[in-house]
């Protein structure tokens, strides 16, 4: 079967249903391997590729822009570019001051930020444009990656919204951007940027990257779902796998060599009780139904009617197969009553 093709929220750009992701290549991946990875996919059909400014993960001023140096030389090497749509992310705020030349205590979409940080991109990428420039996360402080915000935060001044659009704007005009997105979103922030964009005649939000998986369908509530689904935003999923819980090698305290958690240990969203009871729940259902947990986790994603596309990320050759050839699965009634029926039991443990 071939890779399903979406529309990107209200763009002319048709996207592949998978998307893939490329956090890993320039710490866990080499440069040949991450070129190798984007041979296959293109190969299988996967043509919408995912990167950031601050990749690869974990963030450091030493790895920072590695996977796009690695995605350019790719596009170097093949002359492809014409051949993939290709997003990356600037970084929202955020103590990472090494992300930029110029001496500041916090990435912020300032205008002189967002300027800077597309023409490194862009040079990095070995491209003269951008399919979709995305907000890493916002420039205003919230609760991020399962932690709470502090009330107190709510008085910290923000670039406004419109501000921050018309920055991209400006490069959207010059065609270094073709179209943007959020990631790491709230309702309210969603609605903010697209109320302006009305407006004004400003850029639209046409995506939003947030996570979401089994155990994290906290899109689904809260207005998330609703806000996007009516103004036409269309969900980049990152995470399907819970950072790697749901294909099952943590199992039981595993912790596989070269794996995240044993190199990094960043996985302690997916680690509480809770959750680690609904991932074993999970992969419980998929050996029931005689499925890679991998794939159940990858299709259930992919079947969601408001999905734009799943990213998905992998450090073998035979992981991102195994990934691909989920998106060939049929997801049937029998499978959503279950996967529902678990939910209630424990919804949204890992937010």
């Amino acid at each position: 079967m071939a890779i399903e093709r979406r529309q990107l929220g209200q763009t002319d750009l048709k996207v592949s249903s998978c998307c893939l992701g490329t956090m890993t290549w320039g710490q866990q991946n080499t440069e040949d391997e991450g070129h190798a990875q984007m041979d296959y996919a293109l190969e299988r059909g996967v043509d919408f590729w995912d990167t950031a400014e601050m990749y690869s993960v974990p963030p450091s001023a030493e790895t920072q822009g590695s996977t796009e140096r690695i995605i350019g030389t790719w596009f170097q090497k093949t002359g492809r570019r014409q051949d993939v749509i290709l997003a990356t992310k600037v970084a929202g705020l955020s103590k990472m001051p090494w992300t930029r030349d110029a001496d500041v205590s916090w990435t912020r979409h300032t205008k002189d930020q967002i300027d800077e940080a597309v023409g490194k991109s862009l040079k990095r990428l070995q491209t003269d444009y951008i399919d979709l420039y995305q907000l890493h996360w916002p420039d205003r402080p919230i609760g991020l990656f399962g932690d709470k915000m502090d009330a107190k935060a709510y008085g910290y001044p923000y670039e406004p919204f419109e501000e921050i659009l018309a920055h991209l704007d400006a490069h959207v005009k010059a065609g270094r951007i073709r179209h943007i997105g959020v990631s790491n979103e709230t309702p309210f922030g969603v609605m903010r940027f697209l109320a302006e964009s009305n407006a004004r005649g400003l850029p639209r939000m046409a995506s939003i990257q947030n996570a979401y998986n089994l155990v994290n369908r906290s899109f689904e509530d809260g207005g998330l779902e609703e806000a996007c689904v009516r103004e036409d935003v269309s969900l980049l999923a990152y995470s399907p796998l819970a950072q790697g819980y749901l294909t099952g090698k943590y199992r039981n305290g595993a912790l596989p060599k070269g794996s995240r958690k044993e190199l990094f240990q960043r996985l302690q969203r997916y680690e509480s009780p809770q959750g680690l009871s609904a991932i074993e729940s999970y992969l419980v259902l998929a050996k029931k139904h005689g499925l890679d947990p991998t794939q159940l986790a990858l299709k259930f994603c992919d079947s969601r009617t408001f999905m734009g596309s799943t990213i998905i990320g992998a450090t073998t050759m035979d992981q991102l197969k195994i990934c691909i050839d989920a998106f060939d699965l049929t997801w049937t009634d029998e499978l959503e009553t279950e996967v529902n029926a678990l939910h209630a039991i424990q919804p949204s443990p890992c937010p």
